[in-house]
Parts: structure tokens; sequence; C-alpha cells
């Protein structure tokens, strides 16, 4: 029984492991994900349109996306994304908070159900906060956004070099009803 016991745990340990591995590399080794070097979260706050994304499955189909930030007494930040999704009005309210701000100032954490985190990387940052690229530790997300509903076309053509630049494929990005 012991010697059984030995080898399910054997077992879970390299399953666990390989799961591990698989999925730290998944995607990531073909983008860069850098963040900004600074991020004043003070600036950072208030409303953001969302210019472009790439789909996924809790944003399909919402057109005039849009994130509300503010940040709170404890340092947290609300989250507030709304939009239409087939002429309704869709609200998601979620938190997000800023893990190691002297060590990775453009890495913050969001979550819109209990305790469950996903990593928001701020990748490009105006530095007059007037534009965004969001994305993640793989390249499963991204997110071009304006304090504005619109961007000026020179701004938004050198943002898509850029962001090709890092690896991402922007054909895949949806183009966002404002």
């Amino acid at each position: 029984m012991k010697q059984l016991l030995r080898i399910l745990s054997s077992v879970l340990v390299i399953s666990c492991a390989s799961i591990s591995v698989s999925c730290m590399g998944r995607g990531s080794a073909d983008i860069d994900t850098s963040t900004v070097r600074a991020l004043d979260v003070k600036r950072f706050m208030g409303r953001w349109y969302e210019i472009a994304r790439f789909d996924h499955r809790f944003e399909r189909g919402v057109t005039h996306a849009i994130a509300d930030y503010t940040l709170l007494p404890d340092g947290k930040i609300r989250v507030v994304n709304s939009g239409l999704k087939n002429g309704k009005p869709k609200e998601s309210v979620g938190k997000a908070k800023q893990p190691n701000p002297s060590e990775y100032p453009g890495r913050l954490k969001v979550s819109f159900f209990l305790w469950f985190y996903s990593d928001y990387y701020v990748l490009e940052l105006a530095p007059d906060y007037s534009h965004a690229v969001i994305g993640s530790s793989s390249d499963d997300y991204l997110w071009i956004l304006s304090r504005t509903p619109q961007l000026p076309r020179d701004v938004l053509l050198a943002l898509l070099e850029r962001i090709e630049a890092r690896g991402y494929d922007i054909s895949k990005l949806i183009w966002v009803e404002q």
C-alpha cells in the first residue's frame, strides 16, 4: 500500500509539473509582453473607450465598450466595464490591484469573479495618458484604449506598428463600434 501511494504521489507531482510548464510557455514565447516602466495609477483612473480588442467570450458581441476605473481608499481599483450587447446595456463590475508596483509598475491583476485574478499588463501608454495598449502574459488578450471614442489615424497606425513589432497578430483585432 505504501509503495502504491508513493507511485501515485510521484505521478501526481510529475503531472502537475508538466501542466505548469506547458501553461507557462503557452503563446508568450513569440511576443513581447514587457510593460511600461512607470505608471501613475491616479492618472490612469477614469474613463477609457475600447478602440479594438482580440475576440474573447466575455466581450463577444459588445459594442460601445467603455472601462471606468476608480481608485479606492485601500489602494485597490474599482473596474466597471460597460457596453451594449444586442442593443441592450451590459455591465461587469470588478476590481484590480497592483501587486508589485515598485518592481513591475505596469502589471496589474483584475478580477470579475471572487478571488480569481487575471493579468492586466499596460504594454503601451501615451505620455499624456490619452491612449494605452493592454495585454497579458500571453498573446490571448489585447486591447487598444483611448480617452476619446476615436484615435487619430496617425496615432493608431503607430500603435499598430508597435503592437505588430511585439509579435501580436494585428489581423485578429476586432474594431469596436463606439
